[in-house]
């Protein structure tokens, strides 16, 4: 509170210091928003096209994007996406659900492919750890939906590309604070330097909360490195490398009736189970992840990138029914050979590759003895390896033709060696040389007119989490999911003022890999048959200029809505048929909606509106959790004074209209302990001060 309290006068004094100041000897600083119409470069599938001329479903979510809210979290800003859902269990516990991909995930991000500046940030065994990146570490966001095997390897979720310093950063250093609701600090200070072409960069972040439930206390502290280098003018190296702390507490599922009675309450002890504060369910993960990624031109039209990273994560996880220790040394790489040729009014671009990764994990779970460890449970060693050999030809032909097709050829492999079982026996088990083909075709009808359609093929192997889960019970004989996706769609650009997106696509998947949960709320996973997955995703954008002397200087209006009908084609599990239920936490619609004005001041306002419908829980959807309808708004000031020093201040709400809704379900949990409890009203203010040029 008293944090809260100074940074309260500080923003006032600061806003009016500023406003006073502002005329003669400050510049106001254009807030864009890069990517609404169309005219965003983005690097899926490698094109490297404006987002309009790409024939794949593609979510762009820039640096302004992000920056709706309250500098805390990707969630909100993912979430107004159409066909995309990030959630969050607890803050600091995330999952990211592309058209579905959670069905798979208690907790993490799995069924997911994420890469940091191309170079693979997913560790070997299939979980990606979103937790350890604050949201200064991000600069823009690229989200594929749906499978993209034929480049990027197996998963049937979807891609994620992360790109973390923007192209253009000049010199700066900079110091930004923030504070709000239920305990909610932040510090953010960066300094960068460099010359043209090259940059380097070195920030710390840290943030604090003490959550809206009981039991929901978190921290997370980032060092990190980011350099760009120019060697010459064939030659670029870029660098990543951060070391992360992050502690948090996991308060764990309610029923409904626990929900009903107290929805911020931690989960109860229940008969022989204590609750999740006296068994001190929590997460303390400690990482260092070092990446660096060589870009080399051979000549005009041949050039290759190679990226090569290591990393090591330690965990120490209490919970419920055990207390899990883990240590995850991974590294892997990845190239790329890229030839590029025109050919009168055609073009041809040819690339070839692989990504190989490997881990050597050592997994050990204790009784949980009053939160500490007790006995051991059991120990193991996890060696997972997964392979990609990839090519990929798009050819541009005339009449505004655009051809693309890929294939990969995917090896994945997992070893589990139980040490403490006499004799000693390895359980391996290999998906091999599955082909994963996509092709797909785009058409310029006119200058603003673009239509697609794509075919590609599925491929997810279990991840090591789904194969060893928390029950302890080695599930090798888990087969991979596989299906054909199919979707067409099609893109309006009118006088860079209307922006317009529809996209329909079918899934069929078999081997659907399921979560289910035991009594002490341990998860396992099953197959489910075959499910029939179809959707339309649509967004609307459209700017309204206003006259250059007018106090409001632009308005962006936008409309983004997901309709997904998911179903189980073919699925019997002992005496029950669940075939032609929902798939649980999928909502059928949800709708997005919002505006970003801009005023001359260097003031700009940003409202957004989403609508989650009614999610079904279990696979016999006999729960489910209710719609909720969430309201946000920003205001922000921003003034450059003298040309050196920039200063932006901001106040958000979340949640204005106080709803209590679960934002991340636990879909199949044993005593129906499905909710958690996502925060209700709640606001923070934020000041940021950054000297360099502008």
């Amino acid at each position: 509170m008293v944090l809260l309290q100074c940074m309260r006068n500080q923003i006032f004094f600061t806003v009016l210091f500023l406003l006073a100041y502002g005329g003669a000897a400050a510049q106001t600083v254009t807030d864009t928003v890069p990517g609404e119409l169309g005219e965003v470069v983005v690097r899926a599938f490698e094109h490297n096209r404006q987002l309009r001329d790409v024939p794949a479903s593609v979510s762009h979510i820039s640096a302004a994007q992000l920056s709706r809210f309250n500098n805390t979290s990707l969630v909100p800003a993912l979430n107004l996406q159409p066909g995309i859902r990030m959630e969050e269990r607890s803050p600091g516990s995330y999952r990211l659900n592309i058209r579905g991909s959670s069905l798979r995930s208690p907790f993490g991000v799995r069924n997911v492919k994420v890469y940091l500046n191309d170079i693979p940030f997913s560790e070997p065994g299939g979980s990606t750890y979103l937790n350890l990146l604050g949201f200064y570490n991000i600069h823009s966001v690229e989200v594929l939906r749906g499978p993209a095997g034929s480049l990027y390897g197996a998963g049937n979720g979807g891609t994620v590309l992360l790109q973390t310093l923007g192209q253009e950063a000049a010199p700066a250093a900079g110091l930004s604070l923030n504070g709000g609701s239920f305990g909610l600090s932040q510090l953010n200070a960066f300094v960068r330097w460099g010359e043209t072409g090259s940059s380097n960069q070195v920030s710390y972040n840290r943030m604090r909360s003490d959550g809206y439930r009981d039991w929901t206390q978190m921290q997370r502290d980032v060092i990190s490195w980011d350099s760009r280098i120019n060697l010459g003018q064939r030659q670029t190296v870029r660098t990543y490398a951060l070391y992360a702390d992050l502690r948090y507490q996991t308060p764990g599922g309610l029923s409904p009736a626990e929900y009903a009675a107290n929805p911020r309450q931690a989960r109860p002890a229940a008969g022989v189970f204590p609750g999740s504060a006296q068994a001190n369910a929590s997460l303390n993960q400690q990482t260092i992840f070092t990446g660096i990624s060589h870009t080399y031109t051979f000549s005009e039209n041949f050039s290759n990138t190679t990226s090569l990273y290591g990393a090591f994560s330690r965990f120490a996880n209490p919970t419920i029914r055990n207390f899990e220790r883990r240590s995850e040394p991974h590294a892997g790489g990845r190239t790329v050979f890229s030839y590029k040729r025109s050919a009168g009014t055609g073009s041809l671009h040819l690339l070839a590759g692989a990504e190989l990764q490997r881990g050597w994990y050592n997994i050990r779970n204790y009784a949980n003895s009053g939160g500490n460890s007790g006995a051991l449970q059991t120990e193991d060693e996890v060696n997972p390896f997964t392979g990609t050999l990839f090519t990929q030809a798009e050819l541009g032909l005339q009449g505004g033709w655009l051809l693309t097709a890929g294939a990969s050829l995917n090896r994945n492999r997992i070893e589990i060696i139980r040490n403490n079982q006499v004799p000693v026996i390895p359980r391996t088990r290999t998906y091999d040389n599955e082909l994963a083909p996509r092709l797909a075709v785009l058409k310029k009808i006119s200058s603003n007119l673009r239509v697609f359609a794509s075919v590609a093929k599925g491929f997810s192997p279990p991840t090591s989490a789904e194969v060893l889960p928390s029950t302890g019970v080695i599930s090798t004989d888990l087969n991979a999911e596989e299906g054909w996706n199919y979707e067409a769609g099609l893109r309006w650009n009118y006088r860079q003022r209307l922006f317009t997106e529809l996209t329909l696509f079918y899934f069929g998947l078999q081997q659907t890999i399921v979560q289910r949960r035991d009594g002490s709320g341990a998860d396992y996973f099953t197959n489910a048959g075959s499910t029939r997955q179809q959707g339309a995703e649509s967004q609307v954008r459209y700017v309204i200029p206003f006259p250059s002397a007018s106090f409001l200087n632009q308005a962006t209006l936008w409309v983004n809505h997901t309709w997904h009908r998911f179903r189980y084609r073919a699925f019997k599990q002992v005496n029950n048929d669940y075939s032609g239920n929902r798939l649980p936490g999928v909502p059928e619609h949800t709708l997005a909606a919002g505006a970003d004005l801009r005023f001359r001041p260097g003031l700009s306002l940003h409202l957004s509106y989403l609508f989650n419908d009614a999610t079904p829980l279990n696979d016999a959807n006999s729960f489910r959790a209710s719609a909720f309808h969430l309201v946000a708004a920003r205001l922000n000031y921003r003034v450059v004074v003298r040309n050196r020093w920039m200063m932006e201040c901001f106040v958000s709400g979340d949640n204005l209209l106080n709803q209590t809704y679960s934002l991340g379900n636990d879909i199949n949990a044993a005593a129906n302990r499905f909710f958690n409890v996502a925060p209700g009203r709640n606001g923070s203010l934020g000041l940021a001060v950054t000297w360099g040029k502008h």
